[in-house]
Formats: structure tokens, C-alpha cells, sequence
């Protein structure tokens, strides 16, 4: 068995390397910036561990034997791949390559992250780009799988292997359609008066459905879903269409309420405040591309551009 050190094993393949390149001890070690004995010292080394003769010493240089030009097809063709492997990580540290994986709902990609994607990806193209949709429960599931680096995340989020930034904060409120236009004229409503309606919500589990959920109970209200979707842009539709009421961030339909496709319902409690935001997982460091988009998004909400 051959017995050399890692740090023995790669220093001596790469004057190998260098001398069957320039075919001279004094040559390759010039270009390795060492002495000319040293380097003798290293290929007499090698070839006693391999136990072959990999070169023909002669009065003007060396040149490969057959075991050394076998061996050299090798050691050439490893010393490109950790060149192209050097390459791709400069081209990383230029955001001129690598990979942001990020996970949320499909509302905070539409109406939060959308636009910052689109920027971030406009400044580096040859980025490449893996959304992972799902609720936080999921998100927080991908981070700690590591197939995701960052999501975001309704809290309360109680898990110690997170990081959690608070990013912004929502107010979710009940709206309807043209059919329940009335409900948003004639006062605020009670829980008890809201649930005589039909209810569009999210999927049982969700964080926003529980904190639907616990709005109606701390109002001694228990409330069934009518119509159950997974999805907050579904549930916007089904509510544009007339189908009942629903709950969802204020932040979110904006345009809805500016175009009259939905009305904002008043209630007699307000509703609490959500806060959206950022998870990473503990004492791992984000990747270069991650980090730097991580940068952006805070640095523009915080400057109030969402």
C-alpha cells in the first residue's frame, strides 16, 4: 500500500506535472518557484512510493517513461479539473455563476419577492434561479434538509436550528367580492356575523389559517372553511367571483382594492398584525449568491420598497 500524506500526495503530483511539461528539473522549478534540487528531491521521492521509474534522466532534461506518460494522462487531466473548478469559484464570487434556492408561498413570491427576483436576475443572468413554494411549515422542513438556502416565513417560528430576521409586517383583513359589496358599508362586523357567510381559507396546518383560526376562538367562534385552498391566489379569485369571504394580507391585493374587484370587510376586533420573515439555518453560512441576494431584499425593504 502507498503511504503519502494528502498534502505529500498533491505538492509532489504537481511537480511531476510541471517537469513533464518543461521536460527539465531546473525549468519546472522555476515555474514552481522552488529550487532545482527540491524538485529532484520530490520526483525521486514519488517514484520510490509508486515504486516505478516515471522519467529517463539525460544530459539536457528528462522525458516521460511509458509509466510516466500513463500517469501523466491522469495527473493532466485532474490539474484541469481543479483550474476549472479555481474558475468556477471566481466566476461565483462575480455572481457570474452559481445558484440561489429560495422557498416561500406563492403570495410572497408574487407580491413580495417578485420583484427584487427580477432585479437580482437581471444584474446576474447566468445565475441560476430554484423556487421552492409551500407553506412555512414546509419552508422550515426544506431549510433544515438543506435543500433550500433561505425561505420566508410567517411567525412564530420555534425552531433553535433557525436564524430568524423579522423582514416586514401584514394586515390581514376580511374581503369580498361585488356579490358581499353591502358587508363593507354597513359597519364592522362581528366574528359571529362573519361566519354566517361563506368562508374561503387557506388549508388546515397553515400558519395563516391558524391565525385565522385563533382570531375567531379568542372570539368564542368556531369556524369551518366553506372553501378550502392551498392557495392564497386561488382564494383571492374565489372571493373576485362571489364565492364568500376571505382573509388575506392587506399588503397583498392592493390592486384588487384600488380596482373595486374586492371590498375590505371591517370587524369589530382588529385583527393582529402578521410578520413576515427571513429563516436560515444556524451556523451555516449562506452560499455567495445568497448572501448577496439576502443583501438586496433586506436593503430594499427596509428602504420601504416592497
Amino acid at each position: 500500500m502507498i503511504d503519502i500524506t494528502p498534502f505529500f500526495h498533491l505538492e509532489s503530483y504537481r511537480v511531476f506535472y510541471h517537469t513533464a511539461q518543461t521536460g527539465n528539473f531546473t525549468k519546472a522549478a522555476e515555474v514552481l518557484h522552488i529550487t532545482q534540487p527540491s524538485v529532484s528531491y520530490a520526483i525521486k521521492q514519488l517514484e520510490e512510493a509508486l515504486g516505478i521509474k516515471l522519467f529517463h534522466r539525460q544530459s539536457k532534461g528528462v522525458t516521460l517513461t511509458e509509466e510516466g506518460k500513463a500517469l501523466f494522462q491522469y495527473v493532466e487531466q485532474s490539474f484541469a479539473m481543479l483550474e476549472a473548478g479555481e474558475d468556477k469559484l471566481r466566476a461565483i464570487k462575480r455572481l457570474e455563476a452559481g445558484e440561489l434556492r429560495i422557498g416561500a408561498s406563492d403570495s410572497m413570491f408574487k407580491h413580495l419577492l417578485k420583484p427584487h427576483l427580477h432585479t437580482f436576475m437581471s444584474r446576474h443572468p447566468n445565475v441560476h434561479l430554484r423556487l421552492s413554494h409551500g407553506k412555512t411549515s414546509d419552508i422550515v422542513r426544506r431549510l433544515q434538509e438543506g435543500q433550500i438556502d433561505c425561505g420566508l416565513v410567517h411567525l412564530p417560528v420555534d425552531e433553535e436550528r433557525l436564524e430568524i430576521q423579522p423582514l416586514i409586517h401584514v394586515q390581514p383583513v376580511f374581503v369580498a367580492g361585488e356579490s358581499y359589496r353591502r358587508l363593507s358599508d354597513c359597519g364592522p362586523l362581528t366574528a359571529e356575523e362573519l361566519r354566517a357567510h361563506p368562508m374561503l381559507l387557506l388549508s388546515s396546518g397553515s400558519s395563516t389559517r391558524i391565525g385565522i383560526d385563533q382570531w375567531f376562538a379568542a372570539q368564542g367562534v368556531t369556524v369551518d372553511a366553506d372553501i378550502e385552498l392551498g392557495s392564497v391566489g386561488l382564494i383571492i379569485e374565489f372571493a373576485e367571483l362571489g364565492f364568500g369571504i376571505a382573509c388575506v394580507a392587506r399588503e397583498f391585493i392592493q390592486q384588487e382594492l384600488r380596482e373595486g374587484t374586492l371590498f375590505e370587510i371591517p370587524t369589530t376586533m382588529p385583527i393582529p398584525r402578521r410578520t413576515i420573515a427571513l429563516a436560515t439555518l444556524h451556523g451555516m453560512p449562506p452560499s455567495l449568491t445568497a448572501a448577496e441576494f439576502v443583501s438586496v431584499l433586506k436593503a430594499s425593504l427596509e428602504g420601504g420598497e416592497t
